[in-house]
């Protein structure tokens, strides 16, 4: 049986990088990116180098030819962190969402999964941590910062496509993921007895294994259609985590993501060491 032909945008970033080895291992992927290393300065294997922000979509037309699904975890990041180039830099990454998901759907791509962020629902994080407000699902979004301002538009192109475009065309199905803490070493960076930060980092974590099941399932369920019958839908990124703030209850329900792993079993050592330089004992 011949494998899912999946386009990976973004290929040599963080995101990716945790993505790349299962989906290697599963379907024929085609990787783009601006820059061919990774990070580390190491080069990414099989990756083409494409400028996913031009406006001319033949140029890289080809790469989207015949694709099953795109995964687009693209970003243009800006140096510059004053509010004006800020801004202008967020307005540049919906320009490049559109660009990926208009030739997509111009190709023929069946879904989209693509990378988005818990900072679409940042604006409640503060009064979740402290208990204010209840689990905060998929549906709510606010954010108080540019960057989740951007992804809560860059999640509603996504309704625009998946809704059939603008004239009740061909939908690309959709589905946004708010990816949380998926790096290892955040409890471990966060000042001993710092019990908000500790709070934060098991509330946020997805391992590897994860976030990898949770892109494929995201890929291949069959059918991921809303309650009113249309194809989009957004999760959160996270493990099953014993202190979640987040709901992933939607993501089980429609995909069957079942995740395997917990922040407070995986870093058991680590929360006793927060807990005992914060003068206090764990139960």
């Amino acid at each position: 049986m011949s494998k899912r032909k999946v386009v990976l945008t973004g290929a040599s970033g963080t995101i990716a990088s945790v993505l790349l080895p299962a989906l290697r291992e599963r379907y024929d992927l085609t990787l783009l990116d601006a820059r061919a290393k990774d990070r580390n300065g190491v080069e990414v294997e099989g990756l083409q180098v494409v400028d996913l922000m031009n406006k001319d979509r033949d140029s890289y037309r080809q790469f989207f030819t015949g694709a099953d699904a795109v995964v687009h975890c693209a970003y243009y990041r800006v140096q510059d962190q004053g509010d004006d180039a800020y801004f202008s830099s967020e307005l540049e990454n919906l320009q490049l969402a559109y660009n990926v998901y208009q030739v997509a759907w111009e190709e023929g791509a069946r879904r989209l999964v693509a990378a988005s962020t818990n900072h679409a629902a940042d604006f409640y994080e503060n009064y979740a941590l402290a208990g204010r407000v209840p689990m905060v699902t998929p549906d709510q979004n606010a954010s108080d910062n540019w960057y989740g301002w951007a992804k809560i538009a860059f999640e509603q192109i996504g309704q625009v496509y998946a809704s059939g475009v603008s004239h009740n065309e061909r939908p690309l199905e959709n589905v946004q993921i708010r990816i949380g803490g998926p790096r290892e070493t955040d409890l471990a960076e966060a000042p001993l007895g710092d019990l908000r930060r500790m709070r934060r980092a098991l509330a946020v974590y997805i391992s590897q294994r994860d976030m990898s099941q949770l892109f494929i399932k995201s890929i291949e369920t069959e059918d991921i259609s809303d309650d009113l019958g249309v194809p989009f839908q957004i999760f959160y990124g996270i493990s099953a985590n014993s202190h979640a703030i987040w709901s992933i209850a939607k993501a089980r329900r429609v995909i069957g993501y079942a995740p395997q792993d917990n922040s407070e079993e995986r870093f058991f050592d680590l929360i006793q060491a927060h807990m005992k330089a914060a003068g206090k004992t764990s139960g």
